[in-house]
């Protein structure tokens, strides 16, 4: 059986204003109306599997777990990577999960989260091509048939004179430039790195305790002093923040001899950029690419998307248009690469651009900020039902709540009182309060803070049940 391992870390940086740091692009929906986590649990139907393993970091958690339910998708559990390690400790994390107690020894299938494949039959024939050479304890990696000079992925060549449904790795090559590239795609022998692999959970560990006895252990070490909280798995954070950062491909596959890969023609990208994204995306007549509401007139090779205003371009040749609920990008197609520039400059400059949409998602439901000034902010909030905040506390701010629908159950200082449609509660400044929803419908409510200090950071908690500081 196998046991499907799907990455979901990651900022994805180079999708922005789309991406940002704490909403990043394996949680959009990209290409349709799934986002591209669910699409890549969707494309494990027709493979005979076990509920996948998520692995990702503390911040997205809700996230990942909200998406998952949202496409009732079931898991075998989600392990929060204190921080980012890279894909050998990631993997090496699940492989130790998958393994504890010794009853079990699955085929791990290992995928990210935030890739494209047009073509599913073909991903699950690749896959089932490869079952054989992993059970036989080979380290199978996944390479894709390349369709043109790609400059910007790494290469893997294959052993010309073996192999059948597989052939043995001869080497894992860096992003060429565009000549090596030329060369390597007419060989034949070369394969886009995909980053997708499939072997048996205790063989990776052999080889990374062959190869990278230090990874292995700063993992054990980590796995061995983990907290399990709902369906959350949290190794230790000083065990694994002593790991060393290192993929998959450095650790194991280049040094292992066990190493095969197995040809994948699927229509795949890991859309890295708005130009890869434009190259899979349906275009008019014109080659436009065109999401929301959009006009093209005279416009040719574009890609324009709208969040939620109208967008109108007129005689535009190969640009990037994208419109979110707070920012705007407008980018030669041929320059997207430099759109990680603008991202570290919001950085730089500590914006929320760069970390957060105006809608901010929670494990209760989500706020949307409005309007804010100096001493004033409006959010819109909407709560699910059943779901509550965390009894919690503001030094700098008041707080006013106007019940647009649904009913809330309010706790203000020593009172507890329901409020309902068109009706109103204020919070003073330090008093204790928890709002939730005890009904069956959505709560919607406008809140209207005021204070000399609004930001998110002003907020004691006291009880949460969403476990957090």
């Amino acid at each position: 059986m196998i046991l499907p391992v799907i990455m979901a870390g990651g900022s994805g940086s180079r999708l922005w204003p789309l991406s940002r740091q704490l909403f990043p692009k394996q949680f959009l929906p990209l290409t349709g109306e799934a986002t591209m986590l669910q699409e890549t649990c969707a494309r494990l139907d027709g493979l005979e599997h076990q509920p996948p393993l998520l692995i990702c970091g503390d911040d997205h958690r809700f996230t990942v777990a909200e998406q998952l339910r949202e496409a009732k998708q079931g898991h075998s559990g989600i392990v929060l990577e204190p921080a980012g390690r890279n894909t050998a400790p990631a993997v090496a994390l699940a492989a130790l999960r998958a393994t504890a107690g010794g009853e079990s020894d699955p085929l791990l299938l290992v995928l990210a989260a935030d890739h494209v494949i047009r073509d599913v039959a073909a991903f699950r024939d690749a896959v089932n091509k490869a079952i054989p050479h992993a059970e036989q304890g080979k380290l199978v990696t996944f390479g894709i048939v390349p369709t043109g000079p790609e400059t910007g992925y790494g290469y893997i060549r294959r052993n010309a004179t073996s192999g059948d449904t597989a052939f043995a790795v001869e080497e894992f090559v860096e992003k060429p430039d565009l000549a090596t590239a030329e060369q390597y795609v007419a060989s034949g022998d070369f394969y886009w790195n995909s980053g997708m692999f499939l072997f048996r959970a205790s063989r990776y560990l052999e080889e990374l305790k062959a190869h990278r006895p230090d990874i292995l252990a700063a993992c054990e070490q980590a796995m061995s002093g983990a907290a399990i909280d709902i369906d959350f798995v949290r190794p230790a954070k000083d065990s694994f923040l002593a790991c060393p950062d290192d993929s998959i491909d450095y650790a194991v596959m280049e040094k292992t001899k066990d190493a095969v890969v197995v040809p994948m023609d699927c229509g795949w990208s890991d859309v890295g950029s708005w130009s890869a994204l434009w190259e899979v995306s349906e275009k008019d007549e014109n080659g436009n690419s065109a999401r929301g509401d959009v006009i093209l007139q005279d416009s040719k090779g574009c890609y324009v998307q709208s969040d939620s205003k109208l967008i109108a371009t007129v005689g535009l040749e190969d640009v990037v248009v994208v419109e979110s609920d707070d920012a705007i990008l407008v980018a030669a197609k041929d320059r997207v690469q430099d759109i990680k520039k603008v991202v570290n400059q919001l950085k730089a400059e500590n914006r929320s651009e760069a970390q957060v949409h105006r809608k901010v998602y929670r494990p209760w439901g989500f706020y949307d900020s409005v309007d804010a000034g100096d001493r004033f902010q409006v959010k819109r909030i909407v709560v699910k039902p059943g779901a509550k905040l965390s009894l919690q506390m503001h030094h700098h701010r008041a707080e006013h709540w106007i019940v647009v629908s649904g009913t809330a159950l309010v706790t203000n200082g020593d009172k507890e009182m329901l409020v309902t449609e068109n009706q109103s509660t204020y919070i003073p400044l330090g008093v204790t309060h928890r709002l939730e929803n005890p009904g069956s419908i959505p709560l919607e409510l406008i809140e209207v803070q005021s204070g000399s200090y609004l930001g998110e950071d002003d907020i004691v908690r006291f009880e949460d049940q969403y476990q957090r500081a």
